[in-house]
C-alpha cells in the first residue's frame, strides 16, 4: 500500500507473516473506574501487527474505556501499556498519534463547518511556514483527495461536513485514520452507519492494511462480520477478559455465550399477538422534495411492519414526514380513522405516535440532562401540576423504568451522557412508553446496541404488540426485519417496491427489491422462497 506523501508508512515490517509474531501492543492489567462504576478490571489485550484483533462485548462491558484508555482520553486507574514490548506513557490523544495509534470513535468526532480536508488534518495540519504556524492548504487538500482517491470514498475534500450524510461522514472519520502513519488502527462500530456495499468496501480496505502490517482493532456488535474480516477475538464482561481465541475456532453461540454468561436460546423471541383496528394509514404521501414519492402502507394494532431499504431508500424520510418533522407535499395520514397533519412533532405526539430516531444521542436524548428529566421529556404534562413540576414523582417514574426496563446505572440521577448505548436505547423507549404512544415508530431501533440488548429490545417491541401497539420498525439488519415483521415493506429512491410476507421471502428476495426495485423478478416469475434462517 503507498502512503500519502510524507507521511511515512509507520510499518515497520509489511510482510503478514508477522501476524505470528510477538505482540506490537500489550494491555496489560489495565483498571480504570468512574463515580459510583468500575468499568475495567484488570483487562489485558494483546495484539500483532498484521492481524484484525476483535473486540467484543455487551454494551457497558468496557470495550470502548478500554480503547479510550489506548488513545489517552483516559488515564488507567492500574496497569501498563507497552509498544514493541516497551513500556509507554499515553497521557494525551496527541500522543497517542505520535506513537502511530489512531481510533474511528462511534461517536463522529467532526466539526461540521468545517469541510472534509479540514476534517482530516484537524490538529495535524500541514505547515508551509513552521516556526509560523502557517498551514499548507494545498498540501492538506492533495493528501486528502489521494486518500479518498485510492480507496474510492465518494466524497471531494472541499466539501462541508454539514452536508454529508452519516454514512459519508464515517467515512471520513475513516480517512483521518487512513492519512496519518498509524501502526495500529482501532475501528469503534465503523459499519454501523454503512450500506452493504460500503461495508464491502471498508472489509476491502481493512485487509489491505492487514496485509501491510498494520494492527487493527474492531469493534462491532454486528458478530456475524467478525468472520469475514476478524483473525482473533477478545470478548470483555463486565470490565473483565471473558475470552480470547482464533475468530474461525469461536462459533457465535460461543461468542454469545461469553460475551452474556448464559445461552440465549432464541435470538429473535417473535411471539404472536392478536391483529386489531388499523391505527396508522398512509396514502400516496409525498415528502422531503420527492425523496418520499408516493408512499402507502397501513399498521393495524398489535402489527409490526417492517421496512428494509439501502442508504438513500428515504425510509427516515417517510418517518420524519409521517412524524411532522418535514411538511407533506402530498397524500396523507390518517390516524384511528382521522386524516391528521401535523405541523410538529409535538402535535404527533398529542395524537399518540412516537419516534424513536435513528440519532439516539443527537435526536433522541438530552445527553446533559438526568434519566428523570430524559424519560418524563415527551409527557411532561402528566406530571406538572400548574407551572410545577414535582421532581420527586418523577425521579420515581425513571425508577420503575429501570427496573422495568433493566436500565443499567449506578443511580436514577446519572446523566443520559454516560451511560452505554445500549442503556442509552432504554432511556429513549421508557420515554415514549412513559408518553403511552400507541403508533410507535422504530429508526434503527438496535443500532449500535449488544446482541444481550438487543433481545431485550425485541421482547419489548413483543410486549408493545401484545398491548395494542401499532408498529413501524425501520432497519438495515434484514434477518432482524424477517424475523420481527409481521408485514415487510421494501423501499427503493423514496418508493414502495415490494409488499412482502417475511414468512414466504429471504434475504435475497428482499435485497432485490431494494436494490432492483421494480426490476426485481414479481411473486408470479419467481419460485416459492424458503424463508433463510436469521
Amino acid at each position: 500500500m503507498e502512503w500519502p506523501r510524507d507521511m511515512g508508512s509507520g510499518i515497520r515490517n509489511p510482510k503478514s507473516e508477522i501476524r505470528n509474531g510477538p505482540p506490537l501492543l500489550e494491555m496489560r492489567g489495565i483498571h480504570k473506574g468512574f463515580p459510583g462504576v468500575q468499568a475495567l478490571k484488570g483487562v489485558d489485550l494483546a495484539v500483532r501487527a498484521g492481524e484484525v484483533h476483535c473486540l467484543v462485548g455487551e454494551n457497558g462491558a468496557g470495550k470502548s474505556t478500554l480503547m479510550k484508555v489506548l488513545m489517552g482520553v483516559y488515564r488507567p486507574d492500574a496497569g501498563e501499556i507497552l509498544l514493541d514490548g516497551l513500556p509507554v506513557a499515553i497521557e494525551s490523544p496527541h500522543r497517542a498519534l505520535q506513537l502511530g495509534i489512531s481510533m474511528v470513535f462511534q461517536e463522529l468526532n467532526l466539526v461540521p463547518a468545517l469541510s472534509v480536508a479540514e476534517n482530516v488534518f484537524l490538529g495535524i495540519e500541514p505547515l508551509r511556514v513552521r516556526r509560523l504556524g502557517i498551514i499548507d492548504w494545498r498540501a492538506l487538500r492533495s493528501r486528502t483527495r489521494e486518500v479518498i482517491r485510492r480507496f474510492g470514498f465518494p466524497i471531494e475534500p472541499d466539501t462541508p461536513v454539514s452536508r454529508l450524510s452519516r454514512a459519508k461522514r464515517q467515512l471520513v472519520e475513516i480517512t483521518k485514520a487512513l492519512v496519518t502513519e498509524s501502526r495500529i488502527v482501532i475501528m469503534d462500530e465503523p459499519t454501523a452507519s454503512l450500506s452493504l456495499e460500503e461495508t464491502q468496501q471498508l472489509f476491502g480496505i481493512l485487509r489491505r492494511l492487514r496485509g501491510e502490517g498494520v494492527a487493527i482493532i474492531y469493534i462491532s456488535h454486528r458478530l456475524e462480520e467478525l468472520r469475514e474480516v476478524g483473525d482473533r477475538v477478545t470478548i470483555l464482561r463486565d470490565g473483565e477478559r471473558a475470552h480470547t481465541g482464533d475468530v474461525a475456532a469461536t462459533d457465535l453461540p460461543a461468542m454469545i455465550r461469553h460475551m452474556v454468561g448464559r445461552e440465549l436460546v432464541d435470538m429473535y423471541p417473535k411471539e404472536p399477538a392478536p391483529i386489531g383496528r388499523e391505527r396508522l394509514r398512509v396514502e400516496g404521501l409525498w415528502a422531503h422534495k420527492g425523496r418520499v414519492r408516493n408512499v402507502s402502507l397501513r399498521v393495524r394494532a398489535g402489527e409490526i411492519v417492517g421496512i428494509a431499504g439501502l442508504v438513500g431508500a428515504g425510509r427516515t424520510e417517510l418517518a420524519e414526514a409521517i412524524f411532522g418533522i418535514a411538511p407533506i407535499e402530498g397524500g396523507r395520514v390518517v390516524v384511528d380513522g382521522v386524516e391528521r397533519r401535523f405541523s410538529s412533532p409535538h402535535d404527533a405526539i398529542r395524537a399518540g405516535l412516537g419516534l424513536l430516531t435513528e440519532d439516539r444521542k443527537g435526536t433522541g436524548l438530552l445527553l446533559n440532562l438526568p434519566l428523570p428529566h430524559n424519560t418524563t421529556l415527551a409527557a411532561l404534562g402528566r406530571l406538572l401540576r400548574g407551572f410545577h413540576l414535582p421532581l420527586g414523582a418523577e425521579r420515581r417514574v425513571a425508577q420503575d423504568f429501570v427496573a422495568r426496563l433493566g436500565i443499567r446505572t449506578p443511580s436514577v440521577r446519572q446523566l443520559a451522557l454516560r451511560l452505554s448505548g445500549g442503556n442509552q436505547q432504554k432511556v429513549v423507549l421508557a420515554k415514549w412508553l412513559y408518553a403511552q404512544s400507541q403508533v410507535l415508530i422504530f429508526d434503527e431501533p438496535t443500532l449500535g446496541i449488544d446482541v444481550g440488548a438487543k433481545v431485550e429490545v425485541y421482547r419489548l417491541l413483543c410486549e408493545l404488540a401484545r398491548q395494542g401497539a401499532a408498529i413501524v420498525m425501520i432497519s438495515s439488519d434484514l434477518p432482524e426485519l424477517l424475523a420481527m415483521s409481521d408485514t415487510l415493506l421494501a423501499m427503493r429512491r423514496g418508493e414502495v417496491t415490494a409488499t412482502l410476507d417475511p414468512r414466504k421471502t429471504n434475504q435475497e428476495e428482499v435485497l432485490r427489491y431494494m436494490a432492483l426495485g421494480a426490476d426485481a423478478p414479481s411473486p408470479e416469475d419467481r419460485a416459492p422462497a424458503a424463508r433463510s434462517a436469521p
